[in-house]
C-alpha cells in the first residue's frame, strides 16, 4: 500500500525530534498511537456492520457450497465415465488363439472387478465391541481361576 521504507522512517523520526522536541515527541507518538488505534477499530467496526448488511457471509457460505457441489458433480462423472468404459488388454486378445465360436460372435466383456465397499463407523464400532467382549470373556475364566487359587491359599 505505502511504500516507506527505513531511511524514509528514519528521515520522519529526525524531523519529528526536531519540530515536536525531545520532551513532547513521547508523549506524542503515544497521542498518535491512540489515535491510529480508534481509527483502526472504527473502521474494523464500519466494515464488518456493511458486511453483515449486505450478508458477505451468506454469500461466502453460498460459494463454498456451490464449489463443492461442483467438486462431487465432476467427481461424480469421473466415477461414471470410469465404470462405463470397459476394460479391454489387447495383448491378451491378439496372444489368444481364436475358436471357432468366438471369431464367430463378438467377445464378452467382462465387468471391472468389484471394488470393497470401506466399512461404515457402525460397523466399525460393532466389530470393536465383538472383539472387546470376546477379550474379556477369556480373560473372567482366567481371572475366577486365579481367584480361587488365591482363596485355596
Amino acid at each position: 500500500m505505502f511504500d516507506i521504507g527505513g531511511l524514509e522512517l528514519l528521515l520522519i523520526a529526525i524531523v519529528g525530534l526536531l519540530v515536536i522536541g525531545p520532551e513532547r515527541l513521547p508523549e506524542t507518538l503515544r497521542t498518535l498511537g491512540l489515535w491510529l488505534g480508534r481509527l483502526r477499530r472504527s473502521f474494523t467496526s464500519v466494515k464488518a456492520e456493511i458486511e453483515k448488511e449486505i450478508g458477505m457471509d451468506e454469500v461466502r457460505r453460498q460459494l463454498h457450497n456451490e464449489a463443492i457441489m461442483e467438486d462431487m458433480k465432476k467427481i461424480e462423472r469421473d466415477v461414471k465415465s470410469t465404470m462405463q468404459e470397459p476394460v479391454i488388454d489387447p495383448n491378451a486378445a491378439a496372444t489368444a488363439p481364436k475358436t471357432t465360436e468366438e471369431a464367430d460372435g463378438p467377445d464378452p466383456v467382462e465387468p471391472p472387478p468389484a471394488v470393497p465397499i470401506p466399512p461404515t463407523d457402525a460397523e466399525l464400532e460393532a466389530s470393536y465391541e465383538r472383539k472387546q467382549a470376546k477379550l474379556a470373556a477369556q480373560a473372567k475364566p482366567e481371572n475366577a481361576a486365579s481367584d480361587t487359587d488365591a482363596r485355596e491359599a
